[in-house]
Formats: C-alpha cells, structure tokens, sequence
C-alpha cells in the first residue's frame, strides 16, 4: 500500500463519506429500533421498573425526573383508643381517616392488606394487637383488631401507623431510585416507561399473530390464484340465453376461482378497515382476540395480488413443468415448486404490512375498539393521555413517538429488502 494510498484511506472526509454511504445502503437506524423494540418486548415487562397499573397519585402528571414521594406522612393522631377500654382477647373495629392522596395496594396480590402495613419506629409503644382484616374506602381503612392484653385509659392507647408502608412507591426494583420516572408519569400516577415496555409486549403479541394469519391467508390465496388463472375456458356449466344470445357459464373452470379470489380483493380493499372493525367489534365484543381477528382481515389482502403475481411467472418455468410431466399433484407443485419462490416476496410484503398492522391496532385503541384500559397498549396511553396535553404534553408525546419511529422503522426496512431482494430494483454498487 502506497503513502497515498494510506493518506486517503486516513482521511477523516474519506471516512465520513464511507460512514454515510453505509448509513445510506443499509438500514441501520431502522433495524436499532427495531431491535431494541423487541428487546424490549422479550425482556420488558420483566425489567420494569414500576407497577403498569397501580401508581402514585401525588407523581400524577409529573415530567421526566425525580418526583419526592417519599417525604413523611403524618399520621392525624393514629388509631386514639385513649377514651377505650378493651380486655385482652376481645374483638373491635377502628376506623382511620386516609390523608390526601394515600390508598392501600395489595401489591403481593395475595388478597390481604394486613401485611402492607407496619408500625412507625418513632412513634411511642403500641398496644399487642392483631389485625385481622383490614378494608377501604375513599378516605377511610376500617380494621377489625384483636387485643393481646389489656387496653385502658391512659396507656398504650394509640395506634400509630407508618403510611410510607401504605404501598406508596409502588417500585418494583430494588436498584430503581424511588420517585425517579424516567419517561415522567401520567394521569394516575403511573411510571410511563413502565407502561410503554409493557405496550411493547402486547403490540408485538397482537402484530405477530395477526401478521402469520393473515400471511397465511392472503399467501394460500395468491397461489390458487395465480395457479389457477387462465383464459376464459369454458369446462363444466350451463348455457344461458341474454338478449337474444347464448352464453355459457362456466362452473368448474380455474378462471372461475381466479377472478373470484381477485374480485372479493378488490372488494375487501374497497371497504374502510375502520367500519368494518368497528362492525365485528360491535358484533363479538372487544377483547385481544377479536383485535387480532380484526388485524388479520386487515393483513391477508395485501398478499394476495403480489403473490398471485409472483405465482403467474413462476408456474411457466421448465422445473414446473417437469414437476407435471412426472404426475406431481397440485398441492405438490404449489407446496414445493412454486412457494419457496415467492416467500421473499412474502417477506417483504410483511414488513411493509407490520407497520400498517401497528399502526391500525393503536388507531383501534385509540377510539376505544381495541385493546382497553388499563391494558397499557401504546394507542390506549396516547388516548388517555389527550385530555392532558396542555399540562403533561409526555402522555401523549411518548407513546405516539414511539409509535411513529417503530412504523418509520419498517417502511425504511421493508423499502430496503424490497431493494434487496428483487434483482430488478437491487441497486448496483
């Protein structure tokens, strides 16, 4: 390697316009995104670092940053039991009025709020007692407590309670700097990030379901299709006169199943995804299932004319025609011969149609017929969080940013396989 040669290469314009030129042949923001999504869908929900669901309320509507909910509460005097007498081994209820903004979370899940409570190491002794069941309503817990030794006028006769125990971080994880929300909180208090990592998970169970069905479909069809297509040849059928003219009207003939496939496509793209989601909705109720249903009848068209079209080359090549000759059954010819051909068709299709399939299950979440509250699917987040824009722009700003770089995402990849994969279009270096 010559000086020059080693001056060029060493060029830091020779190395920008090197870094650009791959930037620009290969889809490498596209594919950052996309892997960090589905990271994010594998492992997020597992690395979360607040509850999806349950938040704090004095964190509503917080920015991204550090909210305090850890400073003390103070508790309005306890439980006063000072004008009580209580034997030991008897039974009572107290009631404690909640201050502003406390609720009690049975975060375990094991149907019981008793051991979500501890008492205030600063406050002065406590009576022996049990709580045996402890319930709430909008301000106030009511305990059912039973005394271990005797309660009388002017000793032991307060209990106080340590509301910081009450569940008011709802963190999950140990290393996670309480009050911290990276991505802010919304309405409810609830950890954003938390939510979205979540969404990611349900956006892709939702998408990649739907997607392989409707894939499916619409790939079966564009190869009876394409298999099937012919000129108009009359085989098995009836005659019939009109005006004056006979016809005859062909029954069994593979034109018949082609322009009946292609006809009903054509037809389907007519009609306005919306309406009909919102029909089948209405029809069998909202739910993931129904969701996923809805998507796939949205997914399986687009496959069919590329297919098809794929299909009408393919069936003329020498290897299929050998395949005939030998007696290979249609099924066979279609299963082994022809679809392997198409499938990087296939592939390129999906791509371009995950993003429209991720962007239709938000708009469905988005007007209330798909997945609902409090599931945290990024067009609910965007739904709830419209009402407050002019406060908390966050709630709406990050579940739709992420929806539009994720749909951006997989046009910029499908565009680039499409280049890929098919020689016409492949780009020459």
């Amino acid at each position: 390697m010559t000086t020059e040669t080693s001056n060029a290469l060493m060029n830091p314009l020779n190395i920008g316009s090197s870094i650009w030129r791959f930037l620009r042949r290969y889809p490498v923001f596209p594919a950052v995104i996309l892997i960090v999504l589905i990271i994010a869908a594998i492992i997020g929900p597992t690395v979360a670092p607040y509850e999806r669901d349950i938040g704090d309320v004095r964190a509503r509507h917080s920015s991204p940053g550090i909210v305090d909910i850890t400073f003390p509460t103070k508790p309005k005097g306890g439980i006063d039991l000072t004008d009580s007498s209580i034997a030991a081994g008897s039974t009572f209820i107290a009631t404690y009025e909640l201050p502003t903004d406390n609720r009690m979370f049975d975060i375990n899940g094991n149907g019981f709020l008793n051991d979500e409570i501890a008492w205030n190491e600063d406050s002065p002794s406590t009576p022996d007692i049990l709580f045996n069941t402890i319930g709430q309503d909008e301000e106030l817990l009511t305990f059912e407590i039973t005394t271990n030794e005797d309660i009388f006028d002017g000793q032991n006769d307060n209990i106080y309670l340590d509301l910081q125990v009450i569940r008011i971080d709802t963190k999950l994880m140990d290393a996670w700097p309480s009050g911290y929300h990276f991505l802010g909180a919304d309405h409810v208090g609830r950890d954003v990030f938390s939510r979205l990592l979540h969404g990611a998970q349900i956006s892709m169970m939702v998408v990649g379901i739907s997607l392989v069905a409707g894939m499916t479909i619409g790939v079966a069809l564009g190869l009876i299709a394409g298999y099937t297509a012919t000129r108009y040849e009359p085989n098995i059928g009836f005659n019939i006169t009109y005006k004056g003219k006979k016809k005859r009207i062909s029954v069994l003939s593979p034109w018949l199943i082609d322009e009946s496939i292609t006809r009903f496509v054509d037809i389907w793209n007519a009609l306005p995804f919306l309406m009909v989601a919102l029909v089948v909705t209405l029809i069998f109720g909202r739910g993931l299932t129904v969701l996923m249903g809805v998507l796939a009848l949205i997914a399986w068209a687009g496959f069919v004319r590329v297919i098809r079209a794929q299909t009408l080359i393919i069936r003329e090549l020498d290897f299929v025609a050998s395949a005939k000759v030998n007696g290979a059954t249609t099924f066979r010819i279609l299963y082994r011969h022809i679809l392997p051909g198409v499938l990087n068709t296939a592939v390129v299709v999906a791509t371009l149609n995950t993003s429209a399939l991720i962007l239709a299950e938000s708009v469905l979440s988005f007007v209330g017929a798909g997945i609902q509250p409090p599931t945290p699917a990024w067009g609910v987040m965007t739904n709830e969080g419209r009402d407050y824009l002019a406060i908390a722009p966050h709630q709406v700003l990050v579940p739709g940013g992420a929806i539009f770089l994720v749909v951006l995402a997989l046009n910029f990849l499908g565009d680039w396989l499409r280049d890929r994969l098919d020689p016409r279009l492949r780009q020459v270096d």
